[in-house]
C-alpha cells in the first residue's frame, strides 16, 4: 500500500497550529566544510515565516551570512507502538505515530526594528502566554543585543501519521490497545486521532483527516 499522499498534511491551517504549539524546531545550516549543523531552537511562526533569536555571534549565524539555503524541522512523537500490537514475534512491525514539519528556505537576518520587536514579542507570546512582562518596542537598545533569524520557506511540507490510512475497524482495534497499554501520551494521541474515552470504552467522534 502506497502510503506517502495519504501522510502529507493538507491543510496549511493545520501546519500553522501544529507550528504554534510546538516550542523546539531544528535549524540546519551548512558549515564551512560542506558540514550540515543542526541547533535546536525557540521559534515562532508568523506572516508565513519562522523568526528565532540567537546571539549576534555564533556558527549557524556565519552559516548563513555564507549561505542563507537552510532547513527547519519540527516533530512530534505521539506515541510507540510496539510490535506486540500485531505480532508477538516479529520485531519490525513497531511503528510510531507522529506529526511532523519540514521546511527548505531562505534565512536571512532581520534589520528592520519593527519586525524585530514583532518577532521577539511573538517569542514572548508564545512561550509566556500568561503574561507578566513588559513588551518590547523597537526604540529599545534590547533589540541591538540580540540576532533575529528569519526563514521564509521555499517549501513547507507536512507529515502524520495517527491512523488515517487505516479502515475504521483496525484504527478503532489499535486505538483500544493504546488505550490499553497506557501511557503517559496516551489520551493525548487518542484525542488527536478522533477518539474521545466515555465509560471505560472508546467512541471515534471524528474522522483523522488534516
Amino acid at each position: 500500500m502506497q502510503l506517502v499522499g495519504n501522510l502529507e498534511i493538507k491543510s496549511n491551517k493545520k501546519i500553522k497550529e501544529f507550528l504554534n504549539d510546538e516550542h523546539v524546531g531544528r535549524i540546519s545550516t551548512i558549515d564551512v566544510n560542506g558540514f550540515p549543523q543542526i541547533i535546536p531552537m525557540n521559534f515562532v511562526f508568523t506572516n508565513d515565516a519562522v523568526y528565532m533569536h540567537s546571539h549576534v555571534k555564533g556558527e549557524k549565524l556565519d552559516n548563513i551570512f555564507k549561505n542563507n539555503k537552510v532547513g527547519f524541522e519540527v516533530d512530534r512523537e505521539l506515541e510507540f507502538l510496539p510490535s506486540y500490537f500485531e505480532d508477538p514475534h516479529n520485531a519490525s512491525l513497531a511503528d510510531t505515530l507522529y506529526i511532523s514539519v519540514v521546511i527548505k528556505g531562505i534565512g536571512s537576518f532581520v534589520s528592520d526594528r519593527e519586525e524585530k520587536t514583532l518577532a521577539l514579542n511573538g517569542l514572548m507570546e508564545k512561550y509566556q502566554p500568561e503574561g507578566f512582562y513588559d513588551p518590547l518596542t523597537s526604540d529599545m537598545h534590547v533589540l541591538d543585543a540580540v540576532s533575529v533569524i528569519k526563514i521564509i520557506p521555499k517549501t513547507l511540507r507536512g507529515k502524520y501519521k495517527i491512523g488515517q490510512h487505516m479502515n475504521s475497524n483496525d484504527r478503532m482495534n489499535l486505538a483500544k490497545k493504546i488505550l490499553e497499554k497506557n501511557s503517559s501520551t496516551a489520551k493525548t494521541t487518542l484525542k488527536i486521532m478522533g477518539f474521545e474515552e466515555i465509560d471505560g470504552g472508546l467512541r471515534m467522534i471524528e474522522e483523522p483527516k488534516w
